[in-house]
């Protein structure tokens, strides 16, 4: 009788253990099927240089944040948990979970090089170009109790272009602040898919402005918003008024310091390309964030709009970019030969995939233009103060 009840108990734990290998959300299912671990090849030539094997990686850990969640919903163990493999294959460990305070849910993680791992492969240092650290954000999950909270900042970002307010930026902008100062900011990134990639675009900027530069990868990053579309509307009536004035008889030095003079924010592309090849107020370097976008996506479509309302001679003019070959922004558009279903245009899955084909379309960027101009903005001269006597 024992026997029999023993042999129960192993058949039900195969049964378990063979479903959980046919998941389709585990590694070995879904995950990239031509991308190796690291080995001792990467201490003579390290994979982390290549861009392809880098948004591989990256997109499998955002990945593995989106299961870090299904797992805590789904009651998993450590025995049979989806998230792990997704960062193991690679050589890291998760050293920290990143929790929404209002609903418990799991929305980002910090993965860090694990070294006794890479030993164990004799990977004895850790490869050229991979980061110590990476914060991972996922985006939306349209499942189980973390779907009100995920639409809330959708929400958010629909009305005011911003996730300042969210309890999430703040728990996000701590944990990255926080790997910076331990590992410095060249050995840290940050990245994040749709929703995720928001927050990621945030946090990075938010440390530029600091002086602190992160390395970024954006997955699909939110670009639709009602604050942007009445900009726009703005815009073209500024673009309108200034060809009209260009027409009018004057002095074209003159004209040019009535322009900038009047401090017109709705102008049009022209003054948001200042900030590319140039220093930002503090003589540092420019903050250039990872763009990965889908034409069929219209949530972040509008990131390859170069010109928006100047003419196309105007936008190949700008487009010709900076002499010194300096970028605001990496801009990788997916190729693809026909329109792609949304759902399947703003997937992670992607953005692994063997066959995906990458154009590095352009460097200026209209939106993400305007979205880091404050990095770049010179300070207002402020009149000089007498001491006191």
């Amino acid at each position: 009788m024992a026997n029999s009840c023993g042999g129960e108990v192993q058949e039900r734990e195969m049964v378990v253990v063979q479903e959980e290998e046919a998941h389709p959300y585990a590694f070995h299912v879904s995950g990239p099927r031509n991308v190796a671990s690291p080995n001792w090849r990467d201490l003579i030539s390290s994979s982390w240089k290549k861009e392809n094997y880098k948004r591989t990686v990256f997109s499998c850990f955002i990945q593995a944040v989106y299961l870090l969640e299904i797992d805590r919903q789904e009651n998993r163990t450590e025995e049979n948990a989806l998230a792990p493999n997704w960062w193991r294959s690679f050589k890291y460990k998760l050293t920290q979970t990143l929790i929404d305070e209002r609903d418990g849910s799991i929305f980002g993680a910090v993965l860090e090089w694990d070294r006794a791992a890479a030993l164990a492969d004799m990977v004895l240092i850790r490869p050229s170009g991979a980061p110590k650290a990476v914060l991972a954000l996922r985006g939306t999950l349209l499942k189980g109790p973390t779907i009100r909270r995920d639409i809330e900042d959708d929400l958010r970002f629909l009305a005011w272009e911003s996730l300042r307010g969210s309890v999430r930026f703040k728990v996000a902008l701590e944990a990255l602040k926080s790997v910076a100062e331990m590992y410095g900011s060249s050995n840290v990134c940050v990245a994040g898919h749709s929703l995720g990639a928001g927050f990621a675009l945030q946090v990075g900027k938010a440390l530029a402005k600091e002086g602190v530069y992160v390395e970024a990868h954006l997955f699909n990053p939110p670009s639709v918003s009602m604050a942007m579309s009445l900009r726009n509307i703005g815009e073209k009536a500024g673009f309108a008024w200034k060809r009209f004035k260009s027409m009018l008889p004057s002095n074209g030095e003159t004209q040019a310091t009535i322009d900038d003079g009047e401090k017109i924010s709705t102008s049009g592309f022209r003054n948001w390309i200042p900030l590319l090849g140039h220093k930002n107020s503090m003589g540092s370097k420019n903050w250039a964030p990872n763009l990965y976008v889908n034409n069929s996506d219209y949530i972040c479509c509008s990131y390859t709009d170069p010109d928006g309302t100047e003419d196309k001679k105007e936008a190949d003019k700008e487009n010709a970019g900076p002499a010194n070959g300096q970028a605001a922004v990496k801009l990788f558009v997916m190729s693809s030969k026909g329109k792609q279903k949304f759902l399947e245009a703003h997937g992670l899955e992607q953005w692994w995939s063997d066959d995906v084909q990458l154009q590095q379309a352009l460097h200026n960027s209209k939106l993400m233009s305007r979205q880091l101009k404050s990095l770049y903005t010179f300070p207002a001269t402020r009149p000089a103060q007498r001491m006191p006597q």
